[in-house]
């Protein structure tokens, strides 16, 4: 499994259903939110198989505007300009 970085942006009308949602597919305790501050996006890190599945934890409705990274841990031996996987 490799591990990714969402960022998904929501209206502020979503925010009740986006939680539902998530609380729903059970991925609701993987997100941090900006909402009480104004800031409509909530952020995770998943374990995925690849970025595709990743983005598949997005609801349907915001999966356009969600932002998905691989994330990869470096060390002073791996050589952090060389492309992985």
């Amino acid at each position: 499994m490799e591990r990714y970085m969402i960022e998904s942006p929501h209206p502020i009308e979503k925010c009740t259903q986006v939680l539902q949602d998530l609380h729903a597919a059970g991925y609701l305790h993987h997100f941090e939110w900006g909402c009480k501050d104004n800031d409509h996006t909530g952020w995770a890190i998943v374990e995925a198989e690849n970025i595709e599945h990743a983005r598949q934890i997005v609801p349907w409705y915001l999966r356009e505007r969600a932002r998905i990274v691989h994330l990869v841990k470096f060390d002073l031996a791996t050589d952090v300009h060389k492309k992985t996987g």
